[in-house]
């Protein structure tokens, strides 16, 4: 994979993330809290799970790897979440942009929270951190929408019309 597709793929999932935090913004803190029959549940718990996603496979990236996810009991409103998540999402990018072809190009050993050892191409995981987010984007978005918050439309093709 090329440096320029791997910038494209995190300038579009930063795009999309922010979509859907923007919409989150207007929802109450009983909707913000409240149970759905979605994978990971609610809004607040789909969207720890996605933060905790990034946060676990960027520090895999950079040679830790993290024994647990993020708690949702840390993000008990909605401004805790998007906080931590501005925070992440700087790092990650800091990350992103400072990767080379040949890292992106190289195999990378990790292992999962419960410590079962992996090893694949990088761009491969960093292609799947967006492809993970985009799933659990979806499931937020049919959230919001339901609770009068759509976030619009989050696909990739919209975000390069819209650069």
């Amino acid at each position: 994979m090329k440096k320029d597709e791997i910038l494209t793929l995190y300038h579009y999932n930063a795009w999309a993330n922010a979509r859907i935090l923007n919409a989150a913004a207007n929802v109450t803190a009983e909707q913000f809290l409240a149970p759905a029959p979605f994978s990971h549940g609610g809004l607040r718990t789909t969207l720890v799970h996605t933060l905790s996603a990034e946060w676990i496979w960027r520090n895999r990236w950079e040679g830790h790897s993290p024994t647990r996810p993020l708690s949702f009991e840390d993000f008990p409103t909605f401004a805790a979440l998007r906080k931590r998540w501005q925070e992440e999402e700087k790092v990650l990018m800091t990350f992103v942009d400072n990767v080379s072809e040949a890292a992106l190009n190289s195999s990378l050993h990790y292992f999962t929270t419960s410590g079962k050892p992996y090893e694949n191409m990088l761009w491969h995981l960093m292609a799947h951190l967006v492809n993970h987010g985009t799933q659990h984007r979806s499931e937020a978005a049919a959230m919001l929408t339901d609770f009068g918050c759509s976030p619009g439309d989050i696909d990739f093709i919209v975000y390069l019309r819209e650069r």
